[in-house]
């Protein structure tokens, strides 16, 4: 099975592109970034072209974070922000070469209004990714972490989807939140393989590396690839020691097991 390391948690200690060089040495066969635009893309699609590494996608800004913003695409009232934010990932995304763009939905009620500002974003984010050769990604969130977040289950992001009928719209299937949320991770990701664009893995509850915690994630991937599933799965975790380096002892025996 090939893993992709996401730097937006993993090497924090280098910038963006050297990050991208450490994620090659470790022996990951693809990478994927939150919030890269304070870096020059071109530093960005360097590193990617030195390394071979492809990058599987990037998210929308959150809006302000210190005012409790986690997302602005379901936000009524910040539609304008919402769209601009996805037309900065989608130009920054194309220019790196990266394959998805991950919407973030924000926090809101989870009424219908929100679900139609929700859609609307959508819809010209996959207008604006399809002529790019790009997929949009929506990911349902664990509502311990980010209280109130508009998208928390598999099913609610599929509904989503059929009502779009977007062929470049899919689900980022993260069994970290999917676990804490609703849990049965095998039958549910067997249900909706057709829309699920990318994976991503973490321990649950730390949020550490995935060799530890309630999920045996050897028994999950083996399942997942049975299933269908051959591209790389995210490791988006936050490393327990802080280091990356010292962390990385799951990767080699992962692999291994799932050879």
């Amino acid at each position: 099975m090939l893993f992709s390391a996401n730097i937006g948690f993993l090497y924090t200690d280098l910038p963006l592109p050297d990050r991208i060089r450490a994620a090659k040495r470790a022996g990951f066969d693809a990478v994927e970034c939150h919030f890269p635009y304070d870096v020059p893309v071109a530093e960005m699609r360097a590193a990617l072209d030195e390394t071979g590494l492809p990058m599987l996608g990037l998210n929308t800004v959150p809006g302000n974070p210190a005012a409790g913003d986690f997302g602005l695409a379901a936000l009524p009232d910040r539609a304008e922000e919402a769209a601009a934010a996805v037309r900065q990932a989608v130009e920054y995304g194309a220019a790196m070469g990266a394959a998805n763009v991950h919407v973030m939905a924000g926090r809101t009620d989870g009424g219908a209004a929100a679900e139609q500002a929700y859609r609307a974003t959508l819809g010209l984010a996959c207008d604006l990714a399809a002529e790019k050769g790009m997929t949009v990604l929506i990911e349902p969130i664990n509502r311990r972490d980010v209280a109130g977040y508009h998208l928390a289950h598999v099913e609610q992001a599929a509904e989503t989807i059929a009502a779009l009928g977007r062929d470049n719209l899919r689900i980022m299937f993260d069994c970290y939140h999917t676990q804490i949320m609703q849990g049965d991770l095998i039958r549910r990701f067997q249900t909706h393989l057709p829309l699920v664009g990318h994976v991503q893995i973490a321990a649950v509850p730390d949020r550490g590396e995935p060799d530890g915690g309630e999920i045996c994630f050897e028994r999950l991937l083996a399942a997942f690839a049975t299933a269908g599933w051959k591209a790389p799965v995210g490791a988006e975790y936050k490393p327990r020691g802080g280091d990356t380096e010292v962390g990385l002892g799951w990767l080699a025996p992962l692999r291994a097991a799932l050879t």
